[in-house]
């Protein structure tokens, strides 16, 4: 499998894995959050190393809109429906999940990828 690196266009942190895969020349695909939802099976390999609470960004203006703080909801539903509600990037390989900004971890990951 391929990186995948799932973000936002506008958003830093994406920016920057981008860059620091450019850099090492890993080949990776990028998938912009605004275009394409993360499937449900895509989600469930990222549940492996990480808890639903820790990928939905609680800060996000989408979370504000939708009044998530005040509402009872179900992550999964919501992180499927609306996923510019997930902390970004999120990098997928056959070595697990990166999810948000962790220059260690993607560098670990990068000396797995070559």
């Amino acid at each position: 499998m391929i990186l995948q690196i799932f973000g936002t266009k506008k958003c830093k942190d994406s920016q920057k894995a981008v860059r620091f895969f450019k850099e090492r020349r890993i080949a990776f695909q990028f998938i912009d959050l605004k275009e394409k939802a993360i499937s449900q099976g895509e989600l469930n390999s990222i549940k492996k190393n990480y808890y639903l609470e820790d990928i939905i960004d609680t800060y996000s203006k989408t979370y504000e809109n939708l009044q998530l703080e005040y509402k009872q909801h179900d992550i999964e539903e919501m992180l499927l429906e609306y996923p510019l509600l997930f902390v970004t990037p999120v990098l997928r390989s056959d070595f697990g999940a990166i999810v948000g900004y962790d220059q260690e971890l993607w560098k670990e990951l990068a000396g797995k990828l070559k």
